[in-house]
């Protein structure tokens, strides 16, 4: 069964490798979606795939690559619409930073 989850990841996560991170947790997963910074200081992440599989993504953002302190992640679905924001040909993408 498919899950498109939307996160929002707060603490020290930019500036450590937070968003690579995550984009190669997700390509290793064959996860669809996306990453990107916000200007608050917290990274925001769509992931689509397999309901286990993404549910596990999510439980390893929660801690994150070892220079990044996660304090919460914000969990919610996602919408199929949100997808479109990748760049074209890419399965997952490291987006501009948005507000």
């Amino acid at each position: 069964m498919n899950s498109i989850r939307q996160i929002v990841i707060r603490g020290q996560v930019q500036g450590v490798g937070y968003r690579a991170w995550v984009e190669q947790q997700a390509r290793a997963r064959n996860i669809e979606g996306w990453v990107r910074n916000r200007r608050d200081g917290s990274v925001e992440a769509l992931f689509a795939g397999e309901a286990d599989i993404v549910s596990e993504l999510i439980a390893q953002c929660r801690r994150g690559p070892s220079l990044a302190r996660v304090q919460a992640v914000e969990e919610k679905s996602g919408h199929p619409k949100e997808l479109e924001l990748r760049f074209k040909s890419e399965r997952f993408s490291v987006l501009s930073t948005s507000s």
